[in-house]
């Protein structure tokens, strides 16, 4: 067992993940090929407006759910609602943030696209902490869209275009159908005024998405409200991300390499459970830090993976002397 446990400590954590990356990315993208289909129930992007995927975001059934009158949500029919909250649940509580980090087709995408910068060496951008700060905030704003928004259009307040409001803005309306050969979503819906705004916000938030992934790590992480609904629950999740503080040297080499700019992770000795809302659970800190048992990755009690001198010297190319 401590062979096995040396080796999965010695991983190289990014063909792991480019891997597991590819791998759900065809099931996310191209399941329905495949006849695939893991519910509508997912707390990833794999955007229903695919027609193809095998499986479909959470949020695009959860708005037309909260969109009904008031009189059918609290009855009976609140029970399906429940149901697809639950199942949400069940997923997520697996694996917590690791649905960001290793499944979501627009985070990978995003990744695909940090390869192709990296290819042109061409330098990416950083925000101050003040700017981290503020922007990180956005997301919950797009959260409370997506559950007050079709809310309000159960009792009245906003009209019935508004019911999938975030869905129609999201980028991945119109990025992931495009890899099965879909353009359609690429246009501007003229019947109304909110529709002309909501469908144009889209284009240009897909077009932002695709600029600012290439100048900026994970650009869109940042604003996504999955990912705030994830911090949300992420207490209930039997993955776990946890810092042993008095371990840490503060060397700096996590943060170096966390993709989200967390400077909690090689800052904050105090807490245990150091996953942030905006952490994606790539594990690229636990891979790069120098310090054995400083960070690592528990499921329920038991340790899957985490720091050691041995996993970072072989990671870093260096002659590991056993210790």
């Amino acid at each position: 067992m401590s062979k096995i446990k040396d080796i999965v400590n010695k991983v190289d954590i990014r063909k792991f993940r480019f891997w597991i990356q590819l791998v759900t990315f065809v099931i996310f993208v191209y399941g329905g090929y495949l006849a695939i289909d893991l519910g509508r129930e997912l707390p990833i992007f794999s955007c229903g407006y695919d027609r193809h995927g095998g499986g479909m975001c959470y949020f695009l059934p959860l708005q037309h759910q909260l969109a009904r009158p008031w009189s059918r949500l609290f009855s009976s029919v609140g029970w399906g609602v429940l149901t697809g909250f639950f199942t949400f649940l069940l997923w997520f509580i697996v694996f917590n943030k690791a649905w960001c980090g290793y499944m979501c087709p627009l985070g990978t995408l995003q990744d695909w696209i940090t390869a192709l910068r990296k290819r042109f060496a061409i330098p990416y951008g950083k925000y101050s902490q003040a700017q981290f700060k503020a922007l990180k905030k956005i997301k919950y704003i797009f959260l409370f869209i997506v559950i007050i928004f079709p809310l309000f259009v159960g009792l009245g307040w906003l009209d019935g275009e508004w019911r999938a409001a975030f869905c129609k803005m999201c980028p991945g309306r119109l990025l992931t159908p495009l890899f099965v050969g879909d353009v359609s979503q690429w246009s501007i819906d003229f019947s109304s005024k909110t529709s002309i705004f909501l469908t144009s916000f889209g284009i240009a938030f897909a077009t932002l998405f695709l600029v600012g992934s290439f100048i900026k790590k994970r650009f869109f992480c940042f604003f996504c409200p999955m990912s705030a609904m994830h911090y949300i629950f992420s207490p209930f999740a039997l993955l776990r991300l946890k810092k042993d503080g008095e371990k840490c040297t503060k060397c700096g080499d996590c943060y170096r390499v966390c993709d989200m700019q967390i400077l909690d992770i090689a800052e904050d000795v105090e807490s245990v459970n150091i996953l942030r809302d905006d952490c994606v659970f790539c594990l690229k800190c636990v891979a790069a830090c120098p310090e054995e048992d400083a960070l690592k990755v528990d499921i329920v009690k038991w340790t899957i993976f985490k720091s050691t001198r041995g996993g970072f010297a072989k990671r870093m190319g260096i002659v590991d002397d056993g210790k």
